[in-house]
């Protein structure tokens, strides 16, 4: 593996690692404290500087250094994560994103932008924080105690008659290693893990760096260290407590162990910080020794005992001393091991669990991926041409031969669903990076918006993630140019001065729905016909509905915008939205209230490789409809079907009325609407269109077909969505039935796309 190969895994790696980045700012930022979420956050940024200061980007590491040391007092607990400190964040995450593209791709990035958000992270670092009034009250606690210690001790009374009075007397005039004049002094200490030493680290190696940044004692601790029976030649026993002075200051100790902090515990602390915590923590209670203070009350007492009673008492004091001083310790250093093996199986269930959970990956070129997606494709329409022959061969279905092929079937089945979960991903990352859209867009209007990401895990074929980027970029920054109100008109409205935007993915019906909500203004709809007649997009006197009026905005040109600016007004966003949809082989609905918003659904297909398909007979032409479309088949009887109006008809399916839709006249396959008691009826479901019921000449059966892209190898056809290779070798076409749908209900295709002269 040569360098340039590694240097492009450490950039996929950066991709997934400023994903962990934005996610964990992310939940910062909705009120998530947990002390893991702000590590992870800090791991992100400090594997981005290790791998880049390897490769020599110095910009990136300059950058991430300065980010990690502010990251790092939010970790420390000395920088509070507010949502002032976390946008200057935010902003930070997507410069290291910027610099990162820039570092592999050659480009270059806003150096006052960056230069800018340097001053502001080491601001936050050095605890200037944004609000004035904390800086102001932050010297008040000092300068109370410069006054309180200049001024002058009372003088102690006589404490009896015999005029004893006591002296004051300080500690703090004795000079020592922390005196003034000295330099700061840090207790640290280092107690490796058992993976420091299996990753090739060497602890005397980072306490030898460790010794140049001054003068260092050094202790090591065995304590932990067992009998040779239970000795694990793999484990790490000792640990070392270390006192340096230096003037590099805490972050430069740090430094020593950044590669291998994750493998160790580390404390660095100053002494002072130090001590009071050994002298609050770590020191056994005092437990008195009983005394009878009765006998100092009896004149002579003392004179009365022995010598040998003074030395038996004194002995006998001095055992219940000693017998006391050894069972504290005895009891300290049991309930020390027991902490320490309780935290030690602890820490061993928890990577067992880790271990279990975090199972093992590769990297695989995504060619190699879609190769072998094509071959399974092949695959399958072999084994449909196989059986075809072989059911064309043998009436009886009974052979071997026909046997092996059903188990061919299942197989080929089960490849093809393994290699699809393999081309499977969530939709995570394009969710993530619509979080930033909004940031900017939200930036440049003076707007305050508020992104919520929903069903972030839910799966899909990685061709359609990939084309999925550019459709809702548009549509995010359309609701927030146009849909989400100023703050102010929000308040006069009674609404809260943040505006929503949502976003969420969930399967439904073998597809993918993709919702964007927002609680902006909806849709003027007076606007925006009168904005369409301006352009000559619909004539003056056309009667529209709601409907088709919230469809406007999808028309080339189109744009409500009073000016044009770097955000929108051109006309080419929604115009943009559609035609992507549609070329994956999806469809987009708007849904909108007045003063309320409008929610977007787009409906795409999980995969564009292969689908379940009913293969049907229609004027002579063979179709797929999807299976997944398909509620029930049905025989229509001459008593359940009802004429309604002039050219259309019901059937009536259990008490209930359905319309008929004649696919045959709708694709303008024949000429009359044919007789529906000779057909055969399937009961469709559509987005938004409701329940139809779908007239065919005749079913041929039910298969799993490989699609082919009709708009690459001819082009768009209205009413359908694709084609396939049939077993015979024949083309068939697969339907759209929600276009179907839409032209029963007066949505007419096109007359010049008829498909008569097809197949």
């Amino acid at each position: 593996m040569d360098m340039n190969e590694i240097k492009e895994i450490f950039f996929q790696e950066c991709e997934e690692q400023l994903a962990e980045l934005e996610s964990g700012l992310l939940k910062l930022n909705d009120g998530d404290r947990d002390p893991e979420t702000v590590n992870a956050v800090f791991r992100a940024v400090h594997s981005i500087k290790g791998g880049a200061g390897a490769f020599g980007l110095d910009d990136l590491v300059a950058f991430a250094h300065v980010f990690e040391t502010t990251l790092d007092c939010v970790r420390s607990n000395k920088l509070e994560p507010n949502q002032d400190v976390l946008k200057v964040m935010l902003k930070s995450a997507d410069v290291l994103a910027d610099l990162t593209n820039a570092a592999r791709d050659g480009g270059s990035v806003d150096e006052s932008r960056s230069r800018g958000l340097v001053k502001e992270l080491e601001a936050l670092a050095n605890g200037e924080l944004p609000s004035p009034s904390a800086s102001a009250e932050a010297p008040a606690p000092k300068a109370a105690a410069k006054v309180a210690s200049a001024a002058p001790a009372p003088t102690p009374k006589p404490t009896d008659d015999s005029g004893f009075q006591p002296v004051p007397f300080s500690f703090d005039d004795f000079g020592g290693e922390d005196d003034a004049g000295g330099l700061p002094t840090y207790e640290v200490i280092f107690k490796p893990r058992y993976e420091l030493y299996s990753k090739g680290n060497d602890a005397t190696l980072l306490l030898r760096d460790l010794s140049r940044l001054g003068e260092m004692t050094i202790y090591c601790n065995t304590d932990d260290l067992p009998g040779l029976e239970e000795l694990d030649p793999e484990g790490a026993y000792f640990f070392w407590n270390v006192t340096i002075k230096t003037d590099k200051g805490e972050d430069a100790i740090r430094t020593v162990f950044e590669f291998a902090e994750w493998d160790c515990e580390l404390t660095v602390k100053p002494v002072e910080e130090a001590r009071a915590d050994a002298t609050s923590n770590d020191e056994l209670p005092m437990v008195p020794v009983p005394f009878d203070l009765s006998i100092l009350d009896e004149t002579g007492a003392m004179e009365e005992v022995s010598a040998s009673d003074e030395r038996e008492t004194a002995a006998a004091v001095a055992a219940a001393e000693t017998a006391s001083n050894v069972t504290q310790m005895v009891a300290a250093r049991v309930e020390k091991k027991e902490s320490a093996a309780a935290a030690a199986a602890a820490a061993s269930a928890a990577a067992q669990n880790n271990a279990a959970g975090a199972g093992q990956t590769i990297r695989v070129d995504l060619d190699r991926v879609d190769r072998l997606i094509n071959l399974v494709g092949e695959l399958v329409i072999n084994q449909a041409m196989l059986s075809q022959s072989v059911i064309e061969n043998d009436t009886t279905g009974t052979s071997s031969i026909n046997m092996g092929l059903e188990e061919l079937q299942q197989l080929t089945r089960e490849i093809q669903d393994s290699v699809m979960a393999i081309r499977a991903q969530p939709v995570k990352p394009v969710f993530q990076r619509m979080s930033r859209i909004v940031r900017e867009i939200a930036d440049m209007t003076g707007k305050s918006i508020r992104l919520i990401t929903e069903g972030e895990n839910t799966e899909v074929d990685k061709t359609v993630i990939d084309k999925l980027a550019e459709p809702l970029t548009h549509m995010i920054r359309n609701a927030v140019d146009h849909g989400i109100e100023t703050p102010e008109k929000r308040a006069a409205a009674g609404k809260n001065t943040e505006g929503t935007v949502r976003l969420t993915a969930k399967h439904r019906s073998g597809r993918i729905l993709i919702e964007l909500a927002d609680d902006g203004a909806g849709i003027n709809r007076e606007k925006v016909r009168q904005k369409a007649i301006d352009n000559d997009l619909i004539p003056a006197d056309s009667n529209l509905s709601d409907e088709e009026i919230d469809n406007l905005i999808f028309l080339p040109g189109f744009s409500t915008a009073d000016k044009i600016s770097d955000i929108s007004g051109r006309g080419v966003g929604m115009d943009v939205v559609k035609r992507s949809i549609q070329a994956l082989g999806g469809r987009i609905n708007i849904t909108s209230k007045p003063g309320h918003g409008s929610v977007f659904t787009m409906s795409l297909p999980l995969t564009l490789a292969v689908l379940d398909g009913m293969v049907v007979t229609v004027a002579g032409q063979t179709l797929v409809v999807p299976l997944t479309a398909i509620v029930e088949t049905l025989q229509p009887e001459a008593a359940a079907i009802h004429s309604f109006g002039a050219n259309h008809r019901l059937i009536s399916i259990r008490n209930s009325f359905c319309p008929l839709v004649d696919v045959g006249r709708i694709l303008n396959f024949r000429a009359t609407q044919a007789n529906p008691v000779e057909g055969v009826a399937l009961l469709v479901e559509s987005e938004g269109g409701g329940q139809r019921a779908l007239m065919v000449d005749a079913i041929q059966g039910q298969r799993q077909v490989v699609i082919k892209s009709l708009e690459a190898n001819y082009t768009h056809v209205p009413g359908i969505a694709a084609a396939t290779i049939l077993g015979d070798g024949r083309v068939a076409l697969i339907l759209d039935v929600d276009a179907v749908v839409g032209a029963s209900r007066g949505q007419s295709l096109k007359a010049e796309m008829s498909l008569a002269a097809v197949g």
